[in-house]
């Protein structure tokens, strides 16, 4: 056989290896060759209660999108608008936080639910003879202050549970609930459901609680974005809202290795506060479940519908707001769930 032939043979195996090694290795079309930096913005102090996040980071579900994710955290106001000026890629913020930044004018969409159930409620001592929110007329109730997700959940009750407002008094009492109740400053008190409800009966203080989802469920947590990002590089947001999900699906099927993760994350949370922590966490996981028939991710818009028009009700927009461009649930289909 010639030199020529045998080198014309060579190449062709040479190419044939090629093209079966590249039949072999996972399409990678859809992630960038080197990994990418992406900001994304959590709540205001490291929490056992964002484990997804950890898990999504520690099991490597961003990195498999191609993505070098860094947590921040901070104020969910202030976090939108830097969103909505491009100046960071992604927030999770609630949904009645989108609602009031696009009544603002501001460019922001809201891409994948995270929480299922909005998670505010009213709470009380046992002892206190509230057996219904309306019960809260002619008593205290104490509240963070005139802001975020505790007092829109104080405005839904008003709402939704046909409370007389003007018969309550409302003091801002910072972020003392739990001990604000339990020591009888006020009657009352409004809270996430995994924090001063639970804190309490783990000190052996029997309580009532009023979750806001069993009168309105208004959206809550989930991925945020800004509208440019979305026509410019809408992969991103596909990839982002992949690793998100995963990293809820995970934590959903393996608690207790998702608490551990976690755990690594928010040292302070483990030793002494272990029992504290694990009690919110297994709290939180009801609130990330999809209802029987739900898909994970998917918002749903007759909720938003809702809410936008309570908040329009109880003048808490500067304007209507159309709900079609607040949410969508594109990029969770696209992302495969």
């Amino acid at each position: 056989m010639g030199t020529k032939r045998v080198m014309y043979y060579v190449v062709l195996l040479i190419v044939g290896i090629a093209l079966v090694g590249c039949a072999l290795r996972p399409p990678t079309a859809a992630t960038p060759s080197a990994p990418q930096d992406v900001v994304l913005a959590l709540g205001y102090i490291p929490s056992v209660q964002f484990a997804p996040f950890y898990v999504a980071q520690e099991k490597g579900f961003f990195t498999d999108e191609g993505l070098r994710v860094e947590f921040r955290h901070g104020f969910e106001t202030d976090f939108l608008k830097l969103v909505a000026a491009g100046e960071i890629p992604f927030v999770i913020a609630s949904g009645e936080e989108v609602i009031l930044a696009r009544s603002q004018g501001l460019p922001v969409t809201y891409v994948a639910e995270w929480y299922t159930r909005f998670p505010v409620a009213m709470f009380a001592l046992e002892t206190s003879g509230i057996r219904t929110p309306k019960d809260v007329e002619g008593r205290t109730l104490g509240v963070p202050g005139p802001f975020g997700a505790t007092y829109i959940g104080w405005k839904a009750l008003v709402y939704a549970a046909k409370i007389d407002e003007a018969r309550v008094k409302v003091e801002s009492i910072g972020f003392t609930q739990a001990a604000a109740v339990s020591e009888g400053k006020v009657d009352a008190a409004m809270d996430y459901l995994v924090n001063g409800p639970v804190r309490l009966r783990l000190a052996g203080q029997p309580v009532v609680v009023f979750p806001v989802s069993d009168y309105i469920n208004l959206p809550s947590n989930g991925l945020v974005t800004n509208d440019r990002l979305l026509r410019d590089d809408p992969q991103l947001v596909v990839r982002m809202t992949r690793a998100m999900l995963r990293g809820i699906q995970y934590t959903l099927e393996n608690p207790d290795e998702a608490f551990n993760i976690a755990l690594q994350y928010v040292p302070e949370a483990g030793g002494e506060q272990t029992p504290v922590s694990r009690a919110i966490f297994d709290a939180s996981l009801p609130l990330w479940t999809p209802p029987p028939g739900d898909a994970l991710g998917h918002s749903d818009p007759t909720q938003w519908e809702a809410a936008e028009a309570f908040m329009r009700a109880m003048s808490l927009l500067d304007r209507a707001v159309n709900v079609t461009q607040i949410m969508t649930n594109d990029f969770v289909k696209r992302a495969g769930f």
